[in-house]
């Protein structure tokens, strides 16, 4: 994907073509650009990086400067502050854990595609009624799984809301996320551990986005022989 494409593409939807988006929580800018180029050499354009560290806006400038053709996200929005903070850094779209209205009507006011946590049907519908379209579950393991979020959704279905199930996603259970209609795509926490970040060890994250992107393919095939 070239830069310009990068940059004027719908953030999900460049989210649910790749069935994937890595979320990241990284300790120092410096690692920044080799993490970017990780994830490009792996076949993932997109990061949402995530603001549990003090680096992540300054990482999100680098990776703005020096990686246009990387689709870039803020994670771990939860207040006015980092919404901010993450606008500033050249963020194309926001996450949050959980649901606070106000900032989904900043980041509606921003133009920021924004992805406010569910885990509930009474928040599904407190999110829908505030406008949004697109919802993260989480934690969507300990929140019940593909089943549970089946459930959740069902009452919607008409609304064609989409979610992007985080927390406790893997490679090995992104199929069962993936089947169920109302998915857009998973958060992959496994793509780029911190530790493998402090590390260095760019090669594994590229092996492991890589695998990720062909666990999707798999998924999505699987589903289409079986309908």
């Amino acid at each position: 994907m070239t830069a310009a494409a990068a940059s004027s593409a719908d953030p999900f939807e460049l989210i649910e073509r790749l069935g994937v988006v890595p979320v990241i929580a990284i300790d120092s800018a410096a690692d920044a650009v080799p993490l970017a180029d990780a994830l490009l050499e792996g076949g993932l354009p997109v990061a949402e990086i995530t603001f549990r560290t003090t680096a992540a806006a300054e990482v999100l400038s680098r990776l703005r400067d020096a990686r246009p053709q990387l689709s870039i996200g803020a994670g771990t929005l939860l207040d006015r502050a980092s919404l901010d903070a993450a606008l500033a850094s050249g963020a194309r779209f926001g996450l949050a854990p959980g649901f606070d209205p106000e900032l989904v009507a900043a980041a509606r006011d921003a133009k920021l595609p924004f992805a406010p946590g569910v885990m509930s049907p009474s928040e599904v519908n407190a999110a829908q009624r505030a406008g949004v379209r697109v919802l993260k579950f989480f934690p969507a393991a300990t929140a019940g799984g593909p089943a549970a979020l089946d459930a959740i959704a069902a009452p919607f279905a008409h609304l064609r809301l989409r979610f992007i199930p985080t927390g406790g996603v893997s490679e090995q259970s992104l199929a069962d996320w993936l089947r169920l209609p109302a998915v857009l795509a998973v958060g992959g926490t496994w793509i780029a551990r911190a530790e493998h970040i402090r590390a260095g060890r760019w090669a594994e994250i590229s092996a492991r986005a890589r695998a990720a992107r062909e666990a999707v393919e798999r998924a999505r095939q699987a589903h289409g022989a079986r309908n």
